[in-house]
């Protein structure tokens, strides 16, 4: 049975679990095996109605390093915070409980973080679809190897929160107060977090290699409520709150809304056109006030077309807006029908029956976005 001295410890690694006995498995297998033995790993079941409970214990059983928190449904930000309190590595490392990380990952993470003595260490990581994994390779070659300091390289705060392809010295998060937000279910919280991070640390050390896969055929987080669109944005309300109490918005205010504006063209293009006029609303007051205060530069930009995004939602009504993004999303659906076309096409002339469901397609779906927007605009009426 293995175990493990609590003054030993030197990661404590997070697994938050809601309904994953599918997964479980293999996530809990990775971690239990790493070549690091010195860790702890808090499973954190958030009220699972599954399987993943009973998988939890029998693991637990063979494994005295297995901390088990059990508790009614709370959403994965209580859950994360409950693990942070209840952590006593020196370091903290997330494994997701649908995804799993390569035997070694701690290990040579740990080695780095005390090679270079930083307070977070980041790595690539795997997307994992149908089988088959493809490395990420969103670190920057030129940034590895020495140690960072995040607030002056700000390419840092536009990337992907990702924040499982890391691991982060305790004392450095509890001695800045670095927490999850308390929402409901499992949406953004890592954006909050990722922000604090990188806000507050002065040095990091990035390495390309690639360790944790992360799965994403098991998405079910597709935006159904309203209230869950708006957990984005709570999230970056947060991270403002979290700026200002630690005298960093005058610093990174323009960071911050920069960042905040790829989340939300992202939310933007997902969103159901229904959904979309009250959020919009909502991001364009926030601009409003951003552009005032004179937080909101050009220079900052990382992406010109979520830049021309803004500024025409700054310049026009929600409606004209509305309009505009119904054209773009015909537009894309038109794309999606040639390049559909060419496919079936090219190199033989033979399959008319994958181009009239290709033209059906294409119709239903601009039939769609078309009685979206009539209801838009009688709501608005």
């Amino acid at each position: 049975m293995a175990t493990v001295m609590e003054s030993a410890i030197k990661v404590s690694v997070l697994v938050p679990i809601y309904n994953v006995e599918k997964y479980l498995r293999q996530c809990l297998e990775s971690v239990v095996n790493q070549t690091l033995k010195e860790i702890e790993i808090i499973c954190l079941n958030d009220g699972s109605t599954d399987g993943s409970l009973a998988i939890i214990e029998e693991f637990a059983a063979n494994d005295d390093r297995i901390v088990i928190i059990d508790k009614k449904n709370s959403g994965y930000g209580d859950s994360m915070n409950q693990g942070l309190k209840k952590a006593k590595g020196e370091y903290i490392g997330i494994v997701e409980s649908d995804d799993w990380i390569e035997l070694d990952a701690f290990e040579k993470m740990y080695r780095h973080a005390k090679a270079n003595e930083v307070e977070v260490v980041r790595a690539n990581y795997y997307f994992y679809k149908g089988g088959k994994d493809k490395k990420n390779l969103y670190i920057d070659p030129m940034a590895t190897g020495r140690v960072v300091d995040p607030v002056r390289q700000t390419w840092i705060f536009y990337q992907a929160p990702a924040i499982w392809s890391a691991i982060y010295k305790r004392s450095f998060l509890e001695e800045n107060d670095i927490t999850f937000l308390l929402t409901p279910g499992a949406s953004y919280q890592d954006t909050g977090f990722n922000f604090k991070v990188w806000a507050s640390a002065h040095r990091a050390f990035f390495t390309t290699e690639t360790f944790l896969h992360y799965r994403t055929d098991n998405e079910a987080s597709s935006v159904k409520s309203l209230g869950k669109v708006f957990n984005i944005a709570y999230e970056y309300e947060d991270i403002e709150k979290f700026l200002r109490e630690k005298d960093l918005f005058e610093e990174l205010g323009p960071v911050l809304e920069i960042a905040k504006l790829g989340a939300y063209y992202w939310n933007v293009e997902r969103l159901k056109l229904s959904l979309l006029p009250k959020f919009l609303t909502r991001m364009k007051a926030e601009y409003k006030k951003a552009e005032s205060e004179g937080v909101l530069i050009e220079e900052y930009s990382v992406n010109p077309t979520q830049w021309k995004m803004m500024n025409f939602l700054l310049k026009h009504s929600i409606p004209v807006v509305m309009m505009r993004l119904l054209f773009g999303r015909m537009k894309n659906a038109v794309t999606r029908f040639c390049k559909k076309i060419w496919v079936v096409t090219h190199p033989s002339f033979q399959k008319q029956r994958q181009i009239r469901e290709a033209i059906t397609e294409l119709f239903a779906e601009v039939d769609f976005l078309e009685s979206e927007l009539k209801s838009i605009k009688k709501e608005q009426e």
